[in-house]
Parts: C-alpha cells; sequence; structure tokens
C-alpha cells in the first residue's frame, strides 16, 4: 500500500487541477433547474392562481346556501296590558333562524362567458410556464456549454504557457552559449509573462461562467467545480427549408399557443359583456322559524323568481364593450408579431447552425495546419535556420487556431440549443 501512495500522488499532480474538482453533468445541471429556478416556481404559481380563478368564476354557477339565526329584543315608550308595569314600557324579544338558497337561472351568458374566458386564461398561463421551462433549461443549457468553453481555454493558456516556459530553457541555453544574441532570451522571456496573463485571463473567464452557470440553475453556492463534456445532437430537421422550420415553430412553441388561448378568452370575454345588455333570472328559496320562545318557533318557507333588467347605465355597458373589443385588436397585433419574431428566430438559428457547422471543420484543419508549422519553426530555430520572431510568430498561430476551434465547437452546441429552443423543443443530446 506504501508502495502505491508515491505513484497516486504523482498521477494527482499530473491531472489538471479543474480534474480534481467535483464534477457537474449537463442533466445535473438541467434538473437542478428545474428544482431550483425562481422563474419556473413564480410561473407554477401563476398558473395555480389561474386555475383558482377558473373556479371562482364557476362558483356563481352554483345554487348559493346561506344560514342565519339571530336574537333581538327591543324596549319601547307605549300602554302596557300589563297593569303590574307601571313603567309605562313595552318589552318585547325573539328568535329567529333560517336558511335560502338562491340560484342563477339564466343571464345570456355573462356569468358562463367569464367562467369559460378565464378557463382560456389558465390555458395560456399553463403554455407560458411551458415557455418558461424551455427558456429555462435552455439558458442552463447555454450557459454549461459556456462554461466547457471556457475551461478549455483555460487548458489552452496552460498548454501555452508551459511551451513558452520550455522554450525559455532552450533560448537561455543557447544565449548561455553564444549561439543566439541576448534579445531572444528578452523576446522569450516577454512571451512567459503574456502567456501567465492570458492564462489569468482565462481562469477568471471560467469563474465568472461557472457563476453565470449558478445564475442560470437558480443555485446558490460556491463555483468549485468542473463541468462534464456533453455534445447537442443535430436538431431534428435543421437541414429543412426556413419555411419548413417555421410551420414546425409555429405549431410547437408555447408561446404561440398561449396567444391563441388569450385570444379565445378576449373573445368570450366580450361575449360574457355584452350580455349584460339583456336581463338577469334568479330564483330563491328561504325558511325560517322565529318566536320569543326558542322551543316554540313557528316555521315558515317563502320562494321567489326574479327578473332584472339594467335599462339604462349611463352606457357604461357599451363602453365595455368597445374596451374589450380594443383589447382583441392588441392581442392580435400581439399574435401577429410574435410570428414574426419566431420567423426571424428560426432562421436565425439556423443561420448560426450552418456557419458554426462549417466553422468546426475549418478550424480543425487550421489548427492542424498551426501545430505543423510550429513542430517547423521550432525546428528551424534549434538548427540556427530560423529566428526568435517566427518562431513566436508560429505559437501565437498555434494559440489562436486552438481558441478558435473551442469556440467553433461550442458555437455550435449553443446554436443547435437556441435552433430547439426557437422550435419549441429540447435538443437531444450525444456522448
Amino acid at each position: 500500500m506504501r508502495t502505491l501512495l508515491p505513484l497516486v500522488a504523482l498521477l494527482l499532480a499530473a491531472t489538471p487541477a479543474w480534474a480534481q474538482q467535483r464534477v457537474l453533468t449537463l442533466d445535473e445541471a438541467l434538473r437542478t433547474a428545474t428544482e431550483r429556478q425562481p422563474q419556473l416556481r413564480q410561473a407554477q404559481a401563476n398558473t395555480t392562481a389561474a386555475n383558482a380563478r377558473v373556479d371562482q368564476n364557476f362558483a356563481p354557477l352554483l345554487p348559493q346556501v346561506s344560514a342565519n339565526l339571530s336574537y333581538q329584543r327591543s324596549l319601547s315608550e307605549g300602554q302596557s296590558v300589563n297593569t303590574a308595569n307601571s313603567s309605562g314600557f313595552i318589552s318585547r324579544e325573539g328568535f329567529n333562524a333560517g336558511a335560502s338558497v338562491n340560484q342563477l337561472i339564466w343571464d345570456f351568458g355573462r356569468t358562463t362567458g367569464r367562467w369559460r374566458s378565464a378557463q382560456q386564461s389558465a390555458e395560456a398561463q399553463q403554455e407560458t410556464e411551458n415557455q418558461t421551462l424551455l427558456d429555462v433549461l435552455a439558458n442552463v443549457q447555454t450557459a454549461y456549454f459556456n462554461v466547457l468553453a471556457q475551461q478549455s481555454l483555460v487548458q489552452v493558456a496552460e498548454e501555452t504557457l508551459e511551451n513558452e516556459k520550455a522554450r525559455l530553457g532552450q533560448v537561455n541555453a543557447q544565449v548561455q552559449v553564444g549561439t543566439r544574441p541576448e534579445i531572444d532570451l528578452l523576446q522569450q522571456r516577454t512571451a512567459v509573462a503574456n502567456a501567465q496573463v492570458q492564462l489569468i485571463q482565462a481562469r477568471n473567464n471560467a469563474a465568472t461562467s461557472r457563476a453565470q452557470l449558478n445564475q442560470a440553475m437558480g443555485l446558490e453556492g460556491p463555483t468549485d467545480y468542473a463541468v462534464q463534456d456533453a455534445v447537442v445532437a443535430p436538431v431534428e430537421g435543421e437541414a429543412l427549408t426556413v419555411d419548413a422550420l417555421v410551420d414546425t415553430a409555429i405549431e410547437g412553441r408555447p408561446e404561440l399557443a398561449a396567444s391563441e388561448h388569450q385570444l379565445r378568452a378576449q373573445e368570450m370575454q366580450i361575449s360574457a359583456t355584452r350580455g349584460a345588455y339583456w336581463p338577469r333570472i334568479s330564483a330563491s328559496v328561504s325558511g325560517s322559524q322565529a318566536g320569543a320562545d326558542p322551543t316554540k318557533l313557528q316555521w315558515g318557507v317563502s320562494g321567489q323568481v326574479g327578473l332584472s333588467w339594467p335599462l339604462f347605465e349611463g352606457g357604461v355597458t357599451r363602453a365595455q364593450v368597445r374596451e374589450q373589443q380594443a383589447n382583441l385588436t392588441n392581442l392580435q397585433a400581439q399574435r401577429d408579431a410574435l410570428r414574426q419574431l419566431v420567423r426571424l428566430e428560426v432562421e436565425r438559428a439556423q443561420l448560426a447552425v450552418n456557419a458554426a457547422r462549417e466553422s468546426v471543420s475549418a478550424t480543425e484543419e487550421a489548427l492542424t495546419n498551426a501545430r505543423e508549422r510550429l513542430r517547423l519553426a521550432e525546428g528551424r530555430y534549434r538548427a540556427g535556420v530560423g529566428n526568435i520572431i517566427e518562431l513566436s510568430d508560429a505559437q501565437l498561430s498555434a494559440t489562436n487556431a486552438a481558441v478558435q476551434r473551442v469556440q467553433a465547437t461550442y458555437n455550435l452546441a449553443t446554436a443547435r440549443t437556441e435552433l430547439a429552443r426557437a422550435l419549441g423543443r429540447q435538443p437531444g443530446l450525444t456522448g
């Protein structure tokens, strides 16, 4: 066991620092967001409130039952029939207990219209909650891939710094034996310092991206973790025409479904408001027991059917109808603007996917060429036919090519995430 300890220590020392940290997977990040993100809790609460408003608007359609119990005692001045009472006051007392049932019979759609309108509004809020979930998960994926990119850029910066430090030793040795001028040593020391600055910036950017991922997940906690690599699978139909993708988005976007429900809710609200032009018919039944002695109460039952018709209310109903119609026009305009926005988002996301996919293959070739150029520049410098500027340019080119490849790889993942969101669905993952 003791013989294994130096080997374990050696392996840990050879492992990058980020690999020794807690590793967060994309599935864990998405699950955390569904459990902790305040936006989702807010959307769920709004849906619950909308469903409660449905029940509130349905309540007037049901029988309204009430009960009452009272005791009354009065004292008034008058001629008392009791000659023994010389005060000249009359005292009365009594008990009353009763119950009543009121039922709306018909009000020309005012109550039912408000109820159905509330139902459509609740459906709209449910679709809004679904859209919020899609947005939250897409934001988490985008933040996750940004962390992956920054994590990879830290590795690129670390490798560059190690190369520059190793090259510094070589240049220093050649300067000491007089085969290279002292300016080469100063040039290489500057390159090492610049590489250190780049590494500091890369680590800071990585820490910032993890803080942004925490915020996207709705998590309050430390950022001392690394993220596991993940690849977004091609979005189904990403190579189709824009019109075909827009049709898919119109069918799948919860936002558009919510807009349609809002329109139907407004139309029903207009119908309910117009019902105020017509009478309201209701019926009620009540029963009671009353008397001075609670053991000898007398009972009675009464019932009535009533019709109330507001013949003139100063034009308030007509004004309310006009307001509701204007609100309907507003919602129709919002729906049309949303459809245009959906088309723009789909088209922009598809273009981003195409550009990122082509960039990946181009940056792979650029990186291969840059590394070969660096290998040749190092050989020329060692052979004494190259100079330090050529070598520095080759190293810079290799570093930039590696950065571009990282950015292209995760730009493709982000673009596919945005395309899936624009289509109203979750992107699939591979690997």
